[in-house]
């Protein structure tokens, strides 16, 4: 198997590898299925859970990766990342008063649509410069460049995969608790990463062109998350009576984020 995977040209290696961290994503969003009856403080702490979550993915696997990517490639760091991080919050500042104005047009006043919508977006936004880094590394093994090999690039997807588990589950999870199916849960978070496979595809198509972008995806990425727990995820987890356990399980989410980057490099 991993001979013939040799093989193959690296677009496919990459939209292979890719592929399998969008199912690791789909197998985090299926824990929906796992649970038969959940109270709401229950709901309510896995909501701050994926508070946590996202906080620690914000820095360790976004915002980490492209300050070294940027002194990598040789540009003014602090103002590349500061500047698209800002940029990334911005743009869910923008799209957040916007839903808000034709909602008030329209006379809708349901925010868990505005919550679910927003969660969505920044998480899939998050997926895209991860599956671009997974492309971008399968593509520079055509230029046999230092420490760049198939194995580190397997490594690579299989870190970024395991990380799609709790990211699917941050997504799942909080739409159960406001209401929706599980399979309409489901469907949402497994939906957020199916843009890595794309991307991959993408980087790897393009990546002596698309290395510059890196930073800058990561950073607006990052400052979109923020945005998100924030604005939305922290202060709905708050307005539970148990505010304790909720900022408990904000850390735990944390933790167990900040964990597998870390562990998973």
């Amino acid at each position: 198997m991993f001979q013939f995977f040799e093989t193959l040209s690296p677009v496919w290696q990459a939209f292979i590898a890719c592929t399998f961290t969008f199912m690791i994503t789909s197998l985090g969003a299926s824990i929906v299925f796992m649970c038969k009856k959940i109270n709401q403080t229950f709901l309510d702490g896995l909501l701050g859970l994926a508070a946590g979550i996202m906080l620690a993915a914000s820095f360790f696997s976004l915002l980490s990766p492209a300050i070294e990517m940027a002194d990598n490639l040789k540009m003014p760091t602090v103002i590349v990342v500061s500047l698209s991080f800002f940029l990334g919050g911005l743009i869910l500042f923008i799209g957040d008063n916007i839903y808000n104005y034709f909602a008030q047009k329209k006379n809708i006043k349901n925010d868990k649509v505005k919550r679910s919508i927003m969660l969505f977006f920044s998480i899939t936004m998050h997926n895209i410069p991860e599956g671009m880094a997974i492309g971008v590394a399968f593509g520079s093994l055509l230029y046999n460049l230092d420490g760049v090999t198939l194995i580190s690039a397997l490594s690579l997807a299989l870190g970024i995969g395991i990380q799609n588990f709790p990211e699917g589950s941050a997504i799942s999870l909080p739409l159960l608790r406001d209401g929706n199916s599980r399979l309409k849960s489901f469907i949402i978070g497994s939906l957020s990463g199916i843009v890595e496979p794309i991307s991959g595809v993408i980087g790897a198509i393009l990546v002596l062109k698309m290395r510059f972008l890196l930073p800058i995806l990561l950073s607006l990425a990052a400052g979109a998350m923020i945005y998100v727990v924030v604005e939305e995820i922290i202060p709905e987890s708050q307005l539970n009576k148990n505010k304790d356990i909720m900022a408990i399980m904000t850390i735990i989410g944390f933790t167990i984020m900040m964990f597998l980057d870390v562990a998973l490099g």
